[in-house]
């Protein structure tokens, strides 16, 4: 039961993630359990977990179902992201060993050899690439040391993440410079610049929001 469990969370959080149902579509229990080989109960589990990680949404007496659009909410999460992160950067700056330099620097170069588009389908994010950029954003925070808030790190990256995969095929998305803001921020956090790595940050997640707002994909406050 519990390998089950374990291999319908990381499908049905991976599919979710690599886009393959649009905001607001419902997941069916039903249809769940046959794609993965499991019983129903597993995955109404699995998506009440998800639901924890902001990328399903539970409506009372309809079911589950993928998050709408919301700037609003994308704009609150991300401002949670920003503090919460500056935070643990500073902590990563002042207790990062050489072996993390290393590893961050290792990161960082495959994500920078990783294609960020599929070659064969422009308009979607490689997820190859995104799960290298999981790796860096990850491995960038993680001698803070602190489990709270890299899961409560780890789990906004994820609600962002739907955002940054539906608004791919904007013109926005393609024309922004997200190799340049990945080594900007591996030269700050390798000079153990604290400030300058929360800012550089910000800066790259509210350029994720803007990309959002300019793909048109939700409808902007008068």
């Amino acid at each position: 039961m519990a390998k089950a469990s374990t291999h319908s969370l990381e499908g049905i959080r991976r599919t979710i993630l690599d886009g393959f149902w649009s905001p607001g579509d419902r997941l069916q229990p039903t249809t769940l359990a046959e794609q993965f080989s499991t019983s129903t109960t597993v995955i109404r589990e699995s998506l009440t977990r998800l639901a924890g990680e902001n990328l399903v949404t539970i409506r009372p007496n309809r079911g589950f179902f993928v998050p709408d659009l919301n700037l609003g909410e994308l704009a609150d999460i991300t401002e949670l992201r920003c503090v919460t992160e500056a935070l643990a950067a500073k902590l990563s700056t002042e207790r990062g060993t050489v072996s993390w330099e290393s590893s961050l620097i290792a990161i960082h170069h495959k994500l920078s050899r990783t294609p960020r588009r599929l070659p064969e389908e422009p308009d979607r994010v490689n997820p190859q690439w995104s799960q290298a950029h999981r790796e860096f954003h990850h491995q960038l925070l993680a001698p803070c040391e602190c489990q709270p808030m890299l899961k409560l790190s780890g789990d906004l990256a994820n609600f962002t993440e739907l955002y940054r995969r539906w608004a791919a095929p904007s013109q926005a998305a393609v024309a922004r410079d997200v190799e340049q803001e990945h080594a900007d921020i591996l030269e700050a956090a390798l000079a153990r610049d604290a400030e300058k790595l929360g800012q550089l940050l910000r800066n790259h997640y509210q350029a994720t929001v803007d990309v959002v707002m300019h793909a048109g994909l939700v409808e902007q406050p008068d």
